[in-house]
């Protein structure tokens, strides 16, 4: 039997979300304030209505293109990613303005700086510098 997936739709101005069939054809209103919803994809954990920074993070996200979809249908892993603080919004978007990342790409990654990123052996500046070691033997 296929699973169903239900969509979160959410105002930002109001704060409050809903779940609904998502088709992506139609343009769904807000019935609070009258204003446009956001597809925000079938896994989003909505912060809490008094959460303002979660509030302004998740606008940051989404403004940024970037939803809460699984990247496997079959497993729903999950979406990856996202930052939930502006604080880690306001990392990510530096990142991407100093090194010339894709916004989009940088708020999806989790380490802005890439230091999880293991470098190929006799790449860094030790090497660059004469003072690498391969193989056990010290190069001058």
């Amino acid at each position: 039997m296929a699973r169903i997936m239900r969509s979160h739709f959410v105002c930002v101005p109001c704060r409050a979300s809903w779940k609904k069939q998502g088709n992506g054809v139609r343009g769904d209103v807000c019935p609070r304030c009258g204003g446009a919803l956001v597809d925000a994809g079938a896994q989003l954990a909505v912060p809490r209505k008094r959460d303002t920074a979660g509030w302004r993070a998740l606008a940051a996200v989404l403004a940024a293109g970037l939803r809460f979809a699984p990247t496997c249908m079959c497993c729903l892993d999950g979406p990856g990613y996202r930052p939930r603080t502006p604080r880690e919004v306001r990392e990510r978007l530096v990142h991407a303005a100093a090194t010339g990342v894709p916004v989009e790409r940088a708020l999806a990654c989790e380490d802005p700086t890439h230091t999880d990123v293991r470098r190929a052996p006799g790449s860094g500046r030790a090497a660059r510098s004469g003072h690498a070691v391969r193989s056990g033997v010290r190069r001058r």
